[in-house]
């Protein structure tokens, strides 16, 4: 046997076609690899971070705690809510934004740490 692959062919087809029928389509595929893309930047992996210990916080805020600009913070929050990853609302002049329950486990299975487990350490 090499180090990556068999030397010989035994396949348990009935076995490998079972599973292969429940496995995500091309589609469902494509997009979970995008969502887990999404949080492959540090910038969004620390505003991720910042809403899953802060709850809901406001664009100026998250800015402050990741040190990076309210203009690149704005451009990370809207690739994540267009991923499905984080959710925003209006407050008079505010845009307050929240980690969706996806954003949330995602962020658990990138960081290895289910919520409330320990406090996370955010901008650095």
């Amino acid at each position: 046997m090499t180090d990556d692959r068999c030397d010989l062919l035994c396949l348990d087809a009935p076995r490998a076609e079972a599973i292969r029928e429940k496995l995500l389509n091309e589609g469902s595929a494509q997009e979970a690899a995008e969502r887990a893309k999404a949080l492959s930047d540090p910038t969004r992996l620390t505003l991720a971070a910042a809403l899953r210990e802060g709850g809901e916080l406001c664009v100026c805020d998250l800015a402050w705690i990741s040190e990076r600009s309210q203009g690149l913070v704005s451009h990370h929050l809207r690739f994540l809510r267009s991923h499905g990853l984080v959710s925003s609302r209006r407050d008079g002049k505010l845009v307050m934004y929240s980690l969706a329950q996806e954003g949330a486990s995602l962020l658990s299975a990138v960081l290895g740490t289910p919520f409330g487990s320990e406090r996370l350490e955010v901008g650095a």
